[in-house]
């Protein structure tokens, strides 16, 4: 065999191969794994092989995220940044120094603000209104299904108590009907429309941002969840595209082309011709994201019974479908035939089900074809459907990190699920337990894009830095070994990438360096574990 270009040595190697899970050597020529193994590994050494000596460090396939929208998040790191407090005063701050150092954009724009900090979850304009009054803000929350509005905005969207709420979100109200500054869903674009469009170098800038956090994190590829136009956030598809073709898109990357609820079928014919444009380099996109439902902060998440009132008492809410499930089952099936994958997001159990029922009709149809059909984040599940996903095919996108107790969690959600409905929220461990392969990611920039976290809260189910001894359903912990698969050859494995997430030779040299061997500490210190090293095709992405 000829000479290695990278050896690394005196290991551990966790391959997450189950043929052989531990190894302590491992040998790199060109863009691929040419040898896993032990001490006979060290002949491929030769005089131009770099050797990564690994003593104290861990050896892991690169990471990879089944759902995120990096070229916003990276475009949002330059806008007005909420996410580090949680603290009122703290956000109103925060939005007049940005204002102040930026006295000539015509919007103030940004987000990250968490609902828990306001009563209700409910930011109002009059707050915004004493810091800039006189200029409009739209500011996102963390999880994007709602943005807060000052009455400069809303005056310039045209927003008054005669507005009707669209179809697919809601105008929060004072109680005389004025718009309050709260938007939820689908009204965030009735301002949102009016933002001015990010160029082409904004959004460039957006996506190269995130990559070099991403690659620091040891994220090698990921599935961007949402390829298209929504509330004033412009198609990010042109800025991979530019980086595939110039090279500087060092990650694997697939799309998911956005579905317009607004449509039907008669879009199909235009994501087929999208699909075959967009493909260079790293970059395809081949997977098509419908969101089913919200979430259950808001009760648009879509739930089989009713949502709970501050009483405990039944709402006559049990949130929103946001694709009618007739007409849902009808499109994935035309979808699959077309050998699409279709990318869900599914929250509520009501909108978990009626995804797996149109999953179910395209098999039915077309026979399974192996599209790799999957649904996102998966908060409530209803044990009956938990087996049908191991029978349909379908893989379950879990984002670890928000299975925890957390304020959001504790004052926001559990009152209004109830005990037996909350017990069902993200049960991974119910999923492996009945087949379900799991695929993990992020939702970044809803939550940290850092795949240790996630582990970390994977396998404790509880926040790294949380201020208590509280595990949330612990019975839904899952082992590190399962844990890192999800993170590893699972999002590979839904993200197309077959010859990544496990170092097995001939595979793609996608590689992390860790500073430990996570494996074997305690799994309390997961999150304090780093990443030293990030390769993609054996070329070194990063070096901390």
């Amino acid at each position: 065999m000829a000479e290695a270009d990278l050896v690394f040595t005196r290991g551990p190697v966790y391959t997450v191969d189950p043929a052989r899970t531990r190894a302590t050597s491992l040998a790199v020529i060109g863009d691929r794994i040419a040898a896993v193994g032990h001490d006979e590994v060290r002949d491929l050494v030769g005089p131009g092989t770099e050797v990564v000596d690994l003593t104290g460090k861990l050896l892991l396939p690169g990471f990879q995220d089944a759902h995120m929208h990096p070229v916003f998040a990276g475009a949002e790191l330059a806008e007005c940044d909420l996410t580090e407090t949680v603290g009122v005063e703290d956000y109103l701050a925060l939005v007049r120094a940005y204002a102040d150092a930026h006295p000539d954009r015509e919007w103030i724009t940004g987000g990250g603000w968490s609902m828990e900090s306001f009563e209700g979850g409910l930011p109002t304009r009059h707050l915004l209104d004493s810091v800039v009054p006189d200029r409009p803000v739209l500011l996102s929350n963390r999880d994007h299904h709602g943005a807060w509005a000052n009455t400069r905005a809303l005056e310039l969207a045209g927003l008054t108590a005669a507005t009707p709420d669209p179809a697919d979100g809601r105008i929060e109200r004072e109680p005389d009907g004025t718009p309050s500054g709260m938007l939820q869903e689908g009204a965030t674009s009735l301002v949102g429309r009016l933002l001015p469009t990010s160029t082409p170098a904004e959004l460039l800038a957006g996506l190269l941002r995130a990559q070099e956090l991403l690659h620091s994190l040891g994220v090698t590829g990921w599935q961007d969840a949402m390829l298209g136009d929504l509330n004033g956030r412009p198609d990010p598809s042109d800025a991979y595209m530019s980086a595939a073709a110039d090279g500087s898109l060092t990650a694997r990357v697939t799309g998911a082309l956005w579905w317009d609820r607004a449509r039907g079928a008669e879009q199909i014919p235009e994501l087929v011709a999208r699909r075959e444009k967009l493909r260079a380099g790293r970059f395809r996109a081949t997977s098509v994201k419908i969101m089913q439902d919200g979430v259950a902060e808001n009760f648009t998440a879509a739930m089989t019974s009713p949502y709970l009132d501050g009483c405990g008492c039944a709402t006559g809410n049990s949130g929103l479908s946001f694709v009618e499930p007739g007409a849902l089952r009808g499109y994935v099936t035309e979808l699959d035939a077309l050998g699409f994958q279709v990318h869900f997001h599914a929250l509520g159990d009501r909108a978990v089900r009626e995804a797996l029922d149109a999953i179910e009709s395209a098999v039915a149809a077309n026979g399974h074809r192996g599209n790799r059909h999957h649904l996102a984040h998966l908060q409530v599940v209803h044990p009956e459907d938990l087996s049908r996903f191991a029978r349909l095919g379908a893989l379950a996108n879990i984002q670890p990190l928000w299975a925890a107790h957390e304020p959001q969690m504790d004052d926001l959600t559990i009152p209004f699920l109830g005990p037996e409905r909350a017990a069902w929220q993200y049960p991974f461990g119910d999923l492996v337990r009945a087949g379900a392969t799991l695929v993990a990611g992020s939702d970044w920039p809803v939550s940290s894009p850092d795949p240790l976290a996630g582990l970390h809260v994977a396998v404790n189910r509880r926040e790294p830095e949380a201020g208590h001894d509280r595990v949330f359903y612990p019975e839904q912990r899952l082992d590190l070994p399962t844990a890192l698969a999800a993170y590893t050859a699972g999002a590979a494995h839904v993200n197309g990438h077959d010859d990544a997430g496990s170092l097995r030779a001939g595979n793609l040299a996608d590689l992390v360096v860790l500073d430990r061997d996570i494996l074997t500490a305690p799994a309390e210190e997961i999150a304090q574990a780093r990443v030293e090293r990030t390769y993609v095709g054996g070329r070194l992405v990063y070096a901390g």
